[in-house]
């Protein structure tokens, strides 16, 4: 299997493991807030939370909590394997919030992303909650690694306080949808089984692959956490092969900036009718077919964007991404 290939493929006994997890009375609400039905989770704290909480969880950097959805992403076993040997929120929460001092106040689903971020840093990354003698050391991770540590892993004695290197600052999240491929390159006989890959910053993700077509309709939804040194999200293009590299079908980068800058700047979409409010433009230097506008569409900022793939003979790529603020 090719390097540039990332495991996408989730067992459907985890599935069935992580859904029966979440079932749990405990797992209905957010570890963090208690707001209610959370739709992601920290794998290798081993909570379940909500979209407000995610945000400042990502913030704090894989090396601490390795976020990801319930829904959308996909899990390794042995990330599933550590939320099941967490238990969930009672458990964790037994340890993370063992002795909360007086003066504190746990942020309810009401509250504003400071205060969420003041008690989600001192809860996690400064560990002011557990007891005295108890620390809980995470070693470094990325995006793309296929295993997880859980807390219950990972008990230390120790006066040191937890490493902070190598912190992200995220300033919000990326809705990408890859809606379909067209006149894709021939890499097999008379096809290819595309599938294909974003990355933005250190974070992958990768569709389904669609078998033998060059016109492949995928229809799904990915979220990217959006760092404040953002660049651009790289876009390629693959084909599958079971025995040998994985052939390039084509690539291309997507600047972020239109939509981001647009967002920010109107601040609440939900304010304004439905209108456009940025565009990033078509010229020889990007892969964009036409203008790309920027608009606000039912409260919400959208950019659809079609692509004429770099670096190979043919094939076009349609994608539509959705800005999200952390305290969304």
């Amino acid at each position: 299997m090719s390097n540039n290939r990332v495991e996408n493929a989730r067992p459907a006994s985890g599935r069935r493991k992580l859904r029966t997890l979440l079932l749990q009375s405990d797992n209905r609400c957010c570890a963090d807030c208690n707001a209610p039905d959370p739709k992601w989770a920290s794998a290798n704290i081993g909570v379940f939370i909500c979209l407000k909480c995610c945000g400042v969880h990502r913030s704090l950097g894989t090396h601490i909590s390795k976020v990801l959805s319930v829904a959308l992403d996909d899990w390794s076993e042995d990330e599933i394997d550590a939320m099941m040997e967490v238990g969930g929120n009672a458990s964790a929460n037994s340890i993370y919030e063992a002795y909360i001092p007086e003066g504190v106040t746990k942020p309810g689903p009401d509250a504003d992303h400071d205060q969420r971020s003041k008690f989600i840093r001192a809860k996690y990354e400064f560990q002011e909650f557990l007891k005295p003698s108890l620390r809980i050391v995470s070693g470094k991770s990325s995006i793309g690694s296929s295993s997880a540590k859980s807390c219950a892993d990972s008990f230390r004695s120790t006066s040191s306080t937890q490493r902070t290197e190598g912190m992200v600052e995220f300033i919000g999240m990326l809705k990408v949808k890859v809606i379909k491929g067209t006149n894709l390159a021939i890499r097999d006989i008379k096809s290819s089984d595309p599938y294909v890959i974003l990355t933005l910053g250190q974070q992958t993700v990768q569709t389904s692959i669609a078998r033998s077509n060059l016109n492949p309709v995928w229809n799904e939804e990915y979220m990217l956490s959006v760092p404040e040194h953002y660049g651009q999200m790289k876009v390629k293009v693959f084909d599958y092969d079971t025995f040998s590299a994985d052939d390039i079908m084509g690539e291309a980068d997507v600047d972020l900036q239109s939509l981001i800058t647009s967002a920010i700047a109107f601040g609440d979409a939900g304010m304004f009718g439905d209108m456009q409010i940025g565009k990033w433009l078509q010229s020889d230097d990007n892969a964009l077919i036409e203008d790309s506008p920027v608009n606000i569409i039912d409260g919400k900022v959208k950019q659809m964007i079609a692509l004429k793939l770099q670096n190979v003979e043919s094939g076009e790529l349609d994608l539509e991404l959705e800005w999200i603020p952390l305290d969304q």
